[in-house]
């Protein structure tokens, strides 16, 4: 699947939309002019932003600029997923924000949201308490509502930045390669021997040239992100209660002291550590 252009349709009377997609089991890998705040609530989940690919646990909120490609992110989710999409007028920065000298702050934070930006900590909870609440309000109510949002987000210490160069989709029009046919490969095979060879064969690429288009639109190497992909089911299963051991060959490797290892690279825990933190705040929420 090529990276699509996302149509987005407004209410005539509102500057902004505010609804909770469910796509699953769609990979949907695209753009739209329109600045998107997101908030997403799994148990695990993928984000890829730009050429930002990460991994989020229990939830996550990014702000993301104007024709930023993005995956969507419920995307391979097999447990309970919920969202929350928050869309602005492709106009709403220039009609509004740039002719009020009070609003500069929120100029520069939707001005930086091409990097994409992650919110964390007391910032990402009042945000989350403040859509839900501007979702059953009148259409002027919300406005001032989301403007607060803004405002609280483009004051927040508590952000990270996704990526460290421009992405936008000048930065895609020439890929002709097929992002859902490799994700697809990795999601079939991870558990296996993905085999670099193979998947450079199916996108009609030598190896080499693969590697290099790979390389550029990751920043990863192609081990690097199978691990790295296999480390985002790993956890999954863990949190289904598999034991590590279970998990670690489950997810396609061999030997249980480097699976250890790079699980502790990617997440700054050891497998053991990691169950025993998000499984225990499970059952406290219960």
């Amino acid at each position: 699947m090529k990276i699509q252009k996302e149509i987005i349709e407004f209410e005539k009377d509102k500057s902004f939309k505010l609804f909770s997609p469910s796509l699953k089991n769609c990979f949907f890998w695209h753009y739209h002019p329109e600045i998107e705040l997101v908030y997403v609530e799994a148990s695990k989940g993928i984000r890829h932003v730009g050429k930002d690919i990460s991994s989020f646990v229990d939830s996550d909120l990014l702000l993301i600029g104007s024709n930023v490609p993005h995956l969507n992110f419920d995307y391979g989710i097999q447990t309970e997923c919920k969202q929350l999409v928050l869309q602005m007028r492709e106009n709403f920065l220039h009609n509004l924000i740039l002719s009020i000298p009070e609003f500069e702050n929120i100029k520069k934070l939707l001005d930086r949201s091409y990097l994409g930006l992650s919110f964390s900590g007391k910032t990402k909870e009042t945000i989350v308490e403040k859509l839900h609440t501007i979702k059953d309000q009148n259409t002027f109510e919300s406005l001032m509502g989301l403007i607060e949002i803004l405002q609280i987000l483009a004051r927040s210490t508590e952000v990270k930045e996704l990526n460290s160069e421009d992405t936008r989709i000048k930065w895609f029009l020439n890929d002709k390669i097929r992002m859902g046919t490799i994700y697809s490969y990795i999601h079939e095979n991870y558990d296996k021997k993905p085999n670099v060879n193979e998947i450079a064969q199916t996108v009609s690429l030598s190896t080499p040239a693969f590697c290099r288009y790979f390389k550029k639109q990751t920043n990863m190497t192609f081990t690097d992100f199978v691990n790295n992909y296999r480390i985002n089911q790993a956890q999954i299963f863990l949190l289904k209660d598999y034991s590590v051991t279970e998990v670690c060959f489950h997810v396609g490797f061999e030997s249980l002291s480097y699976f250890n290892k790079l699980f502790k690279h990617h997440t700054g825990k050891t497998p053991s550590e990691f169950k025993k933190k998000h499984l225990s705040n499970i059952v406290e929420s219960i």
